[in-house]
């Protein structure tokens, strides 16, 4: 998919605003989802995913930006402890009421990964991979991975752009336009702009 800018010469740089926090945290949240709101209203993007462990940054995403196509990727059951979900059903039920989705799922950067270097100590691509993309934040790495998550279930477009926002930890401090992809087209995929970010991590 080509990008460009309406009604601007191809050639001619475009200024947008990106925020950038001083430390990484939760307590970005209120201004990451406040600062996406007004990106998306102005460059009329509809589709965002929001990565949310317990659901509480889901539910406040899903409220906020109602009448958009919403998807709240959070971790798989037994991500924590085995058989155990991190969802909280109170918080799960105010974002399906908001008409937003909910995905569940294996980490596509990580997946049965995580459980060989776990048990054998080393490192393989999936995992290699994330860290890369961390050194741009631990936000970055998540916005990137709930993208192919969501594209992979079918629940956004693959041939338009959306928004990801993601933290680190818990809360969220990171916001990127993203060209998505399905994990199978892992390179197709392209961060075409950041909108928010930590400076330190």
């Amino acid at each position: 998919m080509s990008y460009r800018y309406e009604g601007e010469d191809a050639m001619s740089p475009v200024e947008k605003k990106t925020v950038y926090f001083k430390e990484a945290g939760t307590e970005n949240t209120d201004t990451v989802l406040a600062t996406v709101r007004e990106y998306v209203e102005a460059e009329k993007v509809e589709d965002i995913v929001v990565a949310s462990t317990t659901g509480s940054t889901g539910a406040k995403a899903a409220k906020l930006f109602q009448g958009r196509n919403v998807t709240v990727v959070a971790h798989s059951h037994g991500f924590k402890e085995p058989g155990k979900s991190e969802l909280d059903e109170r918080f799960k039920e105010e974002i399906l009421k908001a008409g937003a989705k909910v995905f569940m799922g294996t980490h596509v950067l990580s997946s049965v990964e995580r459980a060989v270097r776990k048990e054998f100590g080393t490192i393989q691509t999936l995992e290699l991979m994330a860290n890369v993309l961390r050194r741009m934040g631990e936000g970055t790495k998540v916005c990137v991975e709930i993208t192919l998550m969501a594209a992979d279930a079918g629940l956004i477009p693959a041939d338009k752009d959306i928004v990801a926002i993601g933290g680190t930890g818990r809360g969220a401090d990171t916001a990127l336009r993203i060209c998505p992809a399905n994990t199978a087209r892992f390179f197709d995929l392209k961060i075409r702009e950041i909108i928010a970010k930590p400076s330190n991590f």
